[in-house]
């Protein structure tokens, strides 16, 4: 839709209000709202001042004042208001130049599609993320100088096997064995549907949906792949909807990678192919059914992946899921169908447009917008420079031996590891000015000060167990 269209298809659905969402710089979606008759044309052009410096990684308060700009093609009304609400996708720009904010999220990814086709390589990168997550009953958490907490809960929950319910009837899936009964055990079958439903509505094509590996209502939902910037916008959409939904049935959802001890954390296993001219490149005669190209994607993809899980896998939670001997697929190798190797070559159909890569370490705490678009410029380093992935891992990586994974490279061990990884190993990132060296050095800042330091200074409740005593 163009700006005169957006407002006759507000007035169609008698809209009373506006609301205008943009991404934050760690990943959140943030919003205000405007009453309808307060957007013309002129305000696609124009856009809405905010105090910049209130969002997480932007501006000092000095130089607060920045303007959200909506983009007309992100028309949609937005299903959970009480009021009928258009809801906008927003770019932020700086007042004074009308330049694109360089921290914005959203314009790194336009970036990195610009990047693409700069190269000659390709002029679209499809993206297919599935992103797992947690639907609970209850969750609390608190901290405080001398007491720190949490609680999860769930109905379907092993853990609640034994607890009086009045009654309890029992079916609640065994700890790594809800992949994927039929109902009564699995309960969540309906809310995933109406989760569907309204995603259908938002034009957002469902693909499936089941509940997951893990006890305590872990589900995915997978929607059809998209051009680099759509899937990153339907992947915000993707998570408000899971999330209002759950809340309309009292529930409560996390896209958290690990919330749950002992039992399948959340991943984003993510689909990546490039394709030019309305054909896919992907498709070939080498390994897998793999072209040249697709090698050295991967090649790319491997060479940088420390680098990458700082943006992929951004969370100290994150590290709690990839640890090496269980279910998350840590060893740096690829390989076709098998699920133990960080990259995987899927095999569902014989057709040249099916041939992607599967980059499996990903989870759904990554900012699509920087995460997609570093994925993206890894590999385009591949491709550019050749790089072999070396030779495939065909064998249950999980049953290897140390000997046997000798030479075998992992993911980084915690958020520390991976935020130095990639301020050593950044050129790529830089290349077509897609991240800026001003947009890295705010986010390995972030993530030192907001989130490393803290956690290094928290106890926790397992130190507790553990050194109490001595």
């Amino acid at each position: 839709m163009n700006p005169k269209e957006v407002l006759e298809y507000g007035a169609k659905h008698n809209s009373v209000m506006v609301d205008l969402k943009f991404m934050d710089f760690p990943g959140l979606w943030q919003h205000l709202s405007v009453p309808f008759d307060e957007l013309n044309e002129a305000a696609f052009e124009d856009g809405y001042g905010f105090d910049s410096s209130s969002i997480r990684g932007w501006q000092p308060i000095n130089a607060s004042d920045m303007l959200v700009v909506p983009d007309a093609s992100t028309a949609v009304m937005d299903p959970f208001t009480q009021h009928p609400t258009l809801s906008l996708i927003c770019d932020i720009v700086e007042p004074d130049t009308r330049a694109p904010y360089s921290r914005d999220p959203r314009y790194v990814a336009r970036k990195a599609e610009e990047y693409l086709r700069s190269t000659g390589i390709g002029d679209t990168a499809f993206f297919g993320p599935e992103a797992e997550f947690f639907i609970f009953d209850d969750i609390r958490f608190d901290q405080g100088p001398n007491h720190g907490s949490y609680r999860i809960d769930s109905n379907e929950g092993r853990w609640n096997s034994g607890r009086d319910e009045q009654p309890n009837l029992g079916y609640k899936p065994r700890y790594k064995e809800a992949y994927f009964p039929v109902p009564p055990t699995d309960s969540l079958q309906d809310i995933r549907t109406e989760m569907c439903l309204e995603l259908k509505k938002l034009g957002i094509q469902v693909e499936a949906q089941h509940h997951e590996v893990a006890s305590g209502g872990q589900c995915e939902i997978d929607i059809r792949f998209a051009p680099l910037l759509q899937m990153t916008d339907q992947l915000q959409w993707f998570k408000y909807v899971v999330k209002n939904v759950a809340r309309r049935h009292n529930k409560t959802v996390t896209f958290m990678p690990k919330p749950i001890l002992g039992d399948n954390g959340s991943g984003m296993h993510t689909h990546i192919s490039i394709w030019k001219d309305g054909k896919p490149l992907f498709a070939g005669n080498g390994y897998a059914g793999l072209s040249d190209m697709a090698l050295w994607f991967i090649g790319g993809v491997l060479e940088h992946s420390s680098a990458l899980c700082a943006l992929t896998n951004p969370t100290t939670n994150s590290y709690r899921r990839l640890v090496p001997g269980f279910e998350a697929p840590v060893n740096l190798a690829y390989s076709g169908r098998n699920r133990s190797a960080a990259v995987r070559i899927p095999t569902v159909s014989s057709s040249p447009r099916a041939k992607r890569v599967e980059v499996r370490f990903p989870d759904p705490s990554c900012n699509g917008y920087l995460g997609f678009a570093a994925l993206l410029l890894a590999g385009l380093d591949g491709i550019e420079r050749k790089l072999s992935p070396g030779e495939p891992l065909d064998k249950d990586i999980y049953g290897l031996s140390p000997k046997e994974l000798e030479g075998v490279r992992s993911t980084p061990a915690t958020l520390e590891e991976a935020l130095d990884a990639l301020e050593v190993d950044h050129g790529f990132l830089l290349k077509g000015d897609v991240f800026t060296q001003d947009v890295l050095d705010m986010w390995l800042a972030y993530k030192r000060e907001k989130e490393v330091n803290p956690m290094r200074m928290h106890p926790t409740p397992m130190e507790f167990a553990l050194y109490y005593d001595i």
